[in-house]
């Protein structure tokens, strides 16, 4: 059996020693780890100032445009308020009232016998809950002068009734005077009387309005005589 002997053992175990050393390890370890630390914060900067790149061309080109922005915005504001504005005056106009039509039609119901002293016309507010009301102060002159001035109420209830809704003609006051009229030769008593008419000048009745009665003709002792 052949003896061999080996000179380098001590050397190749002192390499194999160092090569096994776990502070060089450690080091080796901690370099590595360093290193992709490094890396990785170096490309987070890289990504960092990117970003404020972009962000400083945003803004410049943001400071370019903003007076024309703000130009546009406050243009706009302008149009609202015209377009508010318009809207406002069209439905005023559209809901307007004219009072002609009204006193035209009032003048065709007062009969020869009958004189309006006094006309009140108002708009009424819509916390009121909106319409027309119409005060009137007349006389009334027939052997039975309170049935000449029901006589009229009637005939406005039915005459305003085929142009508005809701109506209602009331006797506010309706009371005998002492003055008499000349009526054809003949002295008439007299009465006084306060209509008040209430009535929608909409375009469309209220769901749930009743249509206005008809006149109901009366044959007092003036028909007979």
């Amino acid at each position: 059996m052949a003896l061999q002997l080996n000179l380098l053992h001590e050397e190749i175990l002192e390499q194999r020693q160092r090569q096994r050393d776990p502070l060089k390890i450690g080091m080796l370890v901690l370099a590595s780890c360093g290193a992709i630390l490094f890396l990785y914060y170096a490309w987070n900067a890289y990504r960092t100032i990117e970003i404020k790149s972009r962000l400083n061309h945003i803004t410049a080109d943001w400071k370019k445009i903003e007076p024309e922005v703000t130009k546009a915005q406050k243009h706009s504001a302008e149009l609202t308020n015209v377009i508010n504005t318009t809207r406002v005056l069209d439905d005023y106009i559209d809901n307007r009232f004219f009072w002609g039509p009204l006193l035209e039609r009032l003048s065709r119901c007062v009969p020869p016998n009958a004189q309006l002293t006094s006309l009140e016309g108002q708009v009424l507010d819509e916390e009121k809950g909106g319409g027309i009301s119409v005060t009137i102060d007349g006389v009334a002159a027939a052997r039975e002068p309170r049935s000449a001035a029901e006589d009229l109420r009637q005939m406005l209830l039915e005459q305003l009734g085929k142009t508005y809704h809701d109506v209602k003609v009331e006797f506010k006051t309706l009371e005998d005077v002492e003055t008499v009229a000349n009526l054809g030769g003949a002295n008439v008593p007299m009465s006084r009387f306060i209509l008040a008419i209430t009535f929608n000048p909409s375009a469309k009745p209220k769901p749930g309005a009743t249509p206005a009665p008809t006149r109901v003709k009366r044959k007092g002792n003036d028909e007979s005589s």
